[in-house]
């Protein structure tokens, strides 16, 4: 098995960017931002360890790899759009949320179309 390197490093930055945002909405955001730094925290280190299963998938599927990448920039830019929305106070930040959003959607698609829809080694 080879690891994706470059998805191993970005996964695991992330996954302390999820980790850093979410003990600050614990231990130091205010009431009004604290929801949306919980809730972002949450999905990113959710794709976090998706990016770091494609990352470590069998096969170097290049399907699996943009899956892991999909699920990494989608995390990051909902995330990071909540965070900006509770941190700057400019709801229409909130229009980007949503793509954020869509990219994680795909990740998991293309996961499950990697691994399922070109299958070979059916008897």
């Amino acid at each position: 098995m080879t690891l994706n390197r470059p998805l191993v490093l970005a996964a695991c930055l992330s996954g302390a960017l999820a980790v850093a945002l979410g003990a600050f909405a614990a231990h130091g955001a205010g009431p009004a931002i604290k929801t949306l730094l919980t809730t972002g925290s949450h999905y990113l280190i959710v794709h976090a360890l998706l990016a770091l299963a494609c990352a470590a998938w069998p096969s170097r599927d290049r399907l699996v790899g943009l899956a892991g990448w999909l699920a990494l920039i989608g995390g990051l830019v909902f995330c990071l759009s909540l965070a900006a929305i509770g941190w700057t106070g400019v709801t229409a930040l909130g229009m980007i949320t949503p793509i954020g959003g869509l990219l994680m959607i795909a990740a998991w698609l293309l996961l499950a179309f990697a691994a399922f829809g070109n299958r070979t080694d059916v008897a």
